[in-house]
């Protein structure tokens, strides 16, 4: 029997939206402080845990930048009473392994092992994080990588966008203005002093939070918590939420000038939302439709009309302060001018117009669709309810995740972008063949243009002295 033909021209409609219930989490406080939250899946005998601390950029100077990331990398070199490679062969003993992460608004330490390890593993975490060595040679093993790491930075065109984005589209001084690696001046500042100073400031329990999930006893995680972390008292300090300004009020043009580029790296952006924004689910599908999924409106743009890009891809950064909103990608240096036309020329149709209600109720399936694809072990269980923590979030929060991104309509949803969608105050920056590049974009007429060199830009001047910028 002959099959009917396929329309190729016509994606398939999204199928029935499986049931999902997020893991019930049970809340508490330790008594130094620290919030408990402890869900309990006995399916695998396999136990996640991550101890937030509010030890994070966001809450340094620029003369410290990137000194929590490599406070939380130094970490894993060692205890004062286990040098690093007997602190790996006791976790590799008992089947542990203990990972460090460092972002914006906090530092996790991630235990994953045996239910029946936990507690073996509990302490060691536990010394890790109250009782660092921060060996000499080891931090100086990651300075130098991180300094690598920067300097590589430099010469990568896609991170060297990403970068300078992140300088123009906040204003000077403002911790998001810069990268979490830090800079080469601030970098060269890290030592072992540096390290134990920030760690015995900012390791503390207050604002802070333990999440284990797994097959666990509540009550009893809680006991053993409470005599493993005896004697850890205070707070860090303040300073982890700050004031948002974008650097320029108006859509400014930016080339980072690579003389020898075959192609160009686009970044557009503008500052964004925070993780707390009441419009974070219409923004999620609204995103979802612009630029956050392979089928989005700018992939159907730039790629299968266009033929510019292999792909492009807009996002918002949700921070505890309103992190960027960009779009990105990467494109030959004959087209660059005509891909930021049509990304802003997309931009503009979503703050305009909005979404249609089918791309809604697609982007609502999509997104419904593959929240349990993320949540399939403990470890991503885990990292879910530590935002919990980190971003001051209600309890049922991802509990309810799917419900809320399933009432989403089509005017929430274009409000959201009306609102946080903004091309006319978009900041474009392109890394790639000034001499090539410059004069198409300017044709343009998006805003005024400055060309600037690759190297590192010079430290921002005080306050005081600046002029000309929002």
């Amino acid at each position: 029997m002959a099959r009917a033909p396929v329309d190729r021209t016509r994606p398939p409609a999204s199928g029935t939206v499986r049931p999902f219930a997020f893991p019930s989490v049970r809340s508490d406080a330790l008594a130094s402080g620290l919030a408990l939250r402890v869900a309990r899946l006995p399916r695998l005998p396999v136990v996640a845990s991550a101890l937030v601390i509010p030890a994070a950029e966001a809450g340094l100077e620029e003369s410290s930048a990137g000194h929590a990331v490599l406070t939380g990398e130094a970490l894993e070199g060692g205890t004062r009473a286990r040098s690093g490679s007997e602190l790996a062969e006791a976790l590799e003993g008992i089947g542990a392994s203990l990972h460090v992460s460092v972002g914006w608004d906090a530092t996790t330490v991630s235990l994953s092992c045996l239910a029946d390890r936990w507690e073996d593993a509990f302490a060691l975490l536990a010394e890790v994080v109250f009782r660092p060595a921060f060996p000499e040679e080891e931090v100086a093993r990651v300075r130098e990588q991180q300094l690598a790491r920067l300097r590589q930075r430099a010469m990568d065109p896609g991170s060297l966008a990403s970068d300078r984005a992140a300088e123009l589209i906040h204003a000077p001084r403002i911790p998001y203005a810069r990268s979490t690696f830090g800079s080469i001046a601030s970098v060269a500042r890290f030592d072992g002093a540096a390290a134990e100073r920030l760690a015995g400031e900012r390791y503390r329990p207050r604002r802070g939070g333990l999440v284990v999930v797994g097959d666990v006893d509540p009550d009893r995680v809680s006991d053993v918590a409470d005599r493993v972390l005896a004697g850890w008292e205070g707070g860090a300090p303040e300073g982890r939420d700050f004031e948002v300004a974008p650097r320029f009020r108006e859509a400014t043009v930016h080339v980072i000038d690579r003389p020898d580029a075959v192609q160009s790296e686009i970044r557009i952006g503008h500052t964004g939302a925070a993780m707390r924004d009441p419009a974070y689910h219409p923004l999620m599908v609204a995103n979802a439709i612009l630029g956050g999924t392979f089928t989005s409106r700018l992939n159907r743009n730039l790629r299968e009309r266009h033929g510019f890009t292999y792909g492009v891809r807009s996002s918002f950064a949700f921070r505890r302060s309103p992190g960027p909103f960009s779009a990105s990608t990467a494109v030959a240096t004959e087209v660059t001018a005509p891909a930021v036309r049509e990304i802003m020329a997309e931009l503009s149709a979503m703050a305009d117009h909005g979404p249609t209600e089918d791309e809604v109720e697609g982007a609502r399936d999509y997104l419904a669709g593959v929240f349990p694809l993320r949540l399939e072990t403990t470890g991503q269980v885990a990292a879910r309810i530590a935002e919990l923590i980190v971003y001051d979030l209600p309890d049922d929060y991802h509990a309810r995740f799917r419900e809320r991104i399933r009432s989403v309509s089509r005017t929430e949803a274009a409000e959201a972008a009306r609102r946080h969608i903004r091309p006319h105050e978009a900041t474009v920056i392109v890394v790639g063949a000034a001499a090539a590049v410059a004069g198409p974009l300017e044709e343009l007429g998006i805003g005024p243009l400055t060309i600037h060199s690759a190297e590192p830009p010079e430290p921002p001047e005080p306050a005081e002295s600046r002029s000309g910028e929002g």
